[in-house]
């Protein structure tokens, strides 16, 4: 599977280069004409994993053949959010880690559409005649076999392909990639959604093609890490991404351009008893003040549960033997 993209995301300056080579297009108005022979693909692309990419890989193919542009198009915020008032996912990817991943991809052109009742509300045939059509240029679009699309989402392949016969597009149907794990079927978000939330995260990383990544501004905490018990910790506010599931994992810290290794905790402190949900992070051998800075946490491998200590000595030498077992897997991957 050579064409599924694998990135190094501790090597920030890359990928701001690689983003300088894409368009970015946040507002549908800012599209001034139509992109020459568009080849375009759609999707939600909550995590941008490893099917996603062999996806992107297919309309770069594409565009290539017929001397076109390659397109993405997304949506922000999560269709879900706007339409249902039911409990919407979390995400894998917030909009800037996903334009960052989609970046990297080397398509052409990122188009990401505010969603709104509106938009939704767009009937499946105008919104590939008017949009997709007159407005981006299409020419191909490459989609999953169960797409569906438009108001209600009354479009779907057959509407698709008698519509691209009458305006004049292809219409090229992508096979599912499935995950090599013991034919456990297509890779897909919900799938990488319940393996995070189930701290399996090593399995999640073969579905995403990288290590599941969570990022944050650094909050003040409760000065207990550094004061109390002799580790300092980094206490991350997050926004509305997926958190793995509680428990101490060795991960990796990407801050101003240089990646640290750590140990990261997740959850309600069970020794201290407060029931207050935390994620935070202890950087290996490192001393700078981080308040108010955003970092980005990397997770490798889950340690073990949170438990209650019977006091802060025992919760001590268990952080001491937890920062060993981190640090071994971080210097020495094999023995994951």
């Amino acid at each position: 599977m050579d064409y599924l993209y694998r990135f190094n995301f501790g090597v920030k300056k890359i990928l701001q280069d690689i983003c300088l080579l894409m368009k970015i297009i946040e507002r549908l108005d800012d599209i001034e004409e139509p992109f020459p022979n568009a080849v375009v693909t759609i999707g939600n692309f909550d995590g941008v994993h490893i099917g996603h990419q062999s996806l992107f890989h297919e309309v770069i193919l594409k565009s290539a053949e017929i001397k076109g542009t390659s397109v993405a198009m997304t949506f922000d915020p999560h269709p879900l959010r706007v339409l249902t008032k039911r409990r919407h996912p979390r995400l894998i990817t917030l909009n800037e880690q996903k334009k960052e991943l989609i970046a990297a991809t080397d398509l052409d052109v990122l188009i990401i559409v505010p969603f709104t009742k509106e938009f939704a509300a767009i009937s499946a045939r105008d919104f590939v005649s008017e949009l997709l059509v007159q407005r981006i240029g299409m020419k191909a679009i490459i989609v999953g076999r169960d797409y569906s699309f438009g108001k209600n989402r009354e479009g779907d392949i057959q509407l698709l392909k008698e519509l691209g016969q009458t305006i004049g597009f292809d219409v090229v149907l992508a096979d599912w990639i499935k995950a090599s794990l013991r034919n456990e079927g297509r890779i897909s978000s919900t799938r990488i959604r319940k393996l995070v939330a189930a701290g399996d995260i090593e399995k999640a990383e073969k579905l995403l093609g990288r290590h599941y990544q969570i990022r944050g501004t650094v909050i003040q905490g409760r000065n207990r890490g550094g004061k109390l018990l002799g580790f300092p910790t980094a206490n991350i506010a997050l926004q509305d991404e997926l958190c793995p599931k509680t428990g101490i994992y060795a991960v990796t810290v990407d801050w101003e351009d240089r990646v640290y290794q750590g140990v990261a905790n997740i959850g309600y402190s069970p020794t201290f008893d407060d029931h207050i949900f935390t994620v935070e992070v202890h950087i290996l051998d490192f001393h700078q003040d981080l308040y108010g800075q955003k970092i980005k946490v990397n997770f490798l491998k889950r340690i073990r549960n949170e438990i209650k200590f019977d006091g802060i000595e025992a919760l001590s030498d268990q952080i001491r033997k937890d920062i060993a077992l981190a640090r071994n897997l971080l210097n020495n991957p094999s023995s994951k």
